[in-house]
């Protein structure tokens, strides 16, 4: 019977060095969403202008970043 030999390589995973964290947000209640941006706070600030004319309170909000896995060491 063959044998087999395993090796364990410590890996970790960070921010894609050449890329930038994205944040959006939409309604729940209708089609509205904001400006992606990577400003999250500005995304923020039109979200609450929405509640503002439209009494709208509800939004789901995604952050997207490119992730990097590498050995570590």
């Amino acid at each position: 019977m063959p044998r087999a030999v395993l090796r364990y390589v410590t890996h970790r995973i960070t921010q894609h060095p050449d890329t930038d964290v994205t944040f959006e947000a939409e309604c729940l209640r209708c089609d509205w969403s904001a400006t992606p941006s990577e400003d999250g706070a500005a995304v923020d600030i039109e979200c609450m202008g929405h509640t503002g004319r439209t009494d709208h309170e509800g939004f789901r909000r995604v952050c997207t970043s490119f992730a990097l896995v590498v050995r570590a060491g």
